[in-house]
């Protein structure tokens, strides 16, 4: 997943979330565990800010997740990024929301005042991946983005709504073991969404799709965007993910056909 770059904003209209937000990003240490992504117009701007918290892959370092989390940030989110590759337990993912919570309370700090703890989400790549589902049982974590993820957490265990993320092609976490963990998230909205033609690390296009789908499921559940809702919901025929053929595969349990 590394290396996820965007398209020229017009070769995207039809696809929104792909395109950079309008918020100029700023990256910052947060600590010596997490590295910082969030809007420059922060210090100046009114409101607390919706979280998100990342878990990299095994042996994967926050760099090769940079441009996904610029944009994330881009689009109005404070990002905390576990400085680790060996986020599979989920606490090393949570302890980015915990920091950032303490943040929002201290005198003196960039964030206080700036953070938003009723939406709070989670997401990972692959270890990163089952450590947002074992973040995802904790009360601080609103919504997740499994994206390709190992064998950790629990999928009956997340509170709240889930969007899980396989390739294609891909043979190191293949797409109907991703499938198969989907389908345990029973008491919660949740869609699968597979990536035609790809593999463990999203090539080409692949990336700019991934980065387009996890920015609008954030965008509607923790920032209320009508406009991203529709990326995922209403009838079937008209939501953008079962109508665009960059997913091979994609589905949605009773639940999210009721959102």
């Amino acid at each position: 997943m590394g290396g996820l770059g965007l398209r020229p904003a017009s070769a995207v209209a039809e696809r929104y979330f792909e395109q950079p937000g309008p918020h100029g990003v700023v990256k910052a240490a947060g600590g010596s565990a997490h590295t910082l992504y969030y809007p420059a117009d922060l210090p100046t701007t009114a409101g607390a800010r919706p979280v998100i918290l990342w878990g990299n892959g095994t042996g994967a370092t926050v760099e090769q997740y940079d441009e996904f989390l610029r944009q994330v940030a881009s689009w109005g989110f404070v990002v905390a990024a576990a400085n680790t590759g060996q986020s599979g337990s989920g606490k090393e993912i949570l302890a980015g929301g915990k920091y950032l919570l303490a943040e929002n309370t201290r005198t003196g700090s960039i964030f206080r005042g700036k953070i938003d703890p009723n939406n709070i989400g989670a997401a990972g790549h692959s270890q990163g991946g089952g450590g947002a589902i074992a973040a995802g049982a904790d009360p601080m974590v609103k919504v997740t983005i499994p994206v390709q993820p190992g064998p950790q957490g629990s999928a009956p265990a997340l509170r709240g709504p889930s969007l899980f993320i396989a390739g294609q092609l891909d043979y190191i976490v293949p797409s109907p073991y991703v499938r198969g963990r989907y389908a345990w998230a029973q008491d919660h909205p949740a869609v699968f969404a597979e990536l035609k033609g790809s593999d463990h690390f999203f090539p080409g296009e692949t990336r700019t799709r991934l980065i387009g789908v996890g920015t609008a499921w954030f965008r509607y559940w923790l920032a209320g965007d009508q406009r991203a809702k529709s990326v995922f919901f209403g009838p079937k025929q008209s939501a953008e993910l079962f109508n665009d053929a960059g997913w091979s595969a994609a589905d949605r349990n009773r639940k999210a056909d009721t959102v």
